[in-house]
């Protein structure tokens, strides 16, 4: 399974409060039933808290490395999208945080997965 110890943060650089979006838009995991490449775009937007709450902010390179860990891993879309929110919201403990994935479609079904942690703004839902 991915190793949530790739993640890195720094900290927050202010106490105003600001929205980030990450978009990763090449992820690939393994179907877990027929062992097929999955083709998807992983979608992260949270705000952080200030420096004075601890508030940080998950490190690119270590963001992009963790994504590629799921290239080899057998893994549902479900189980991919709420295991980045758990991992991500655990790094950062975040004001609010929502994941989606959108995958390519396969036999003719597209999938949307979404996951939040926290009150996510409703300007913000994905």
């Amino acid at each position: 399974m991915p190793d949530a110890s790739l993640l890195e943060a720094f900290p927050t650089p202010t106490d105003t409060p600001f929205v980030v979006e990450h978009v990763a838009e090449e992820f690939t995991s393994l179907c877990p039933k027929t062992g097929h490449p999955d083709f998807g775009a992983v979608t992260v937007r949270f705000e952080p808290r200030g420096p004075k709450d601890g508030g940080t902010c998950v490190e690119l390179k270590s963001l992009k490395i963790y994504l590629q860990s799921f290239r080899t891993e057998g893994i549902f879309y479900e189980a991919v999208t709420n295991r980045i929110r758990d991992d991500l919201a655990a790094l950062m403990k975040p004001a609010w945080l929502v994941v989606r994935t959108d995958w390519r479609g396969r036999g003719g079904i597209r999938s949307v997965i979404r996951a939040a942690s926290g009150a996510v703004p409703e300007r913000y839902s994905l």
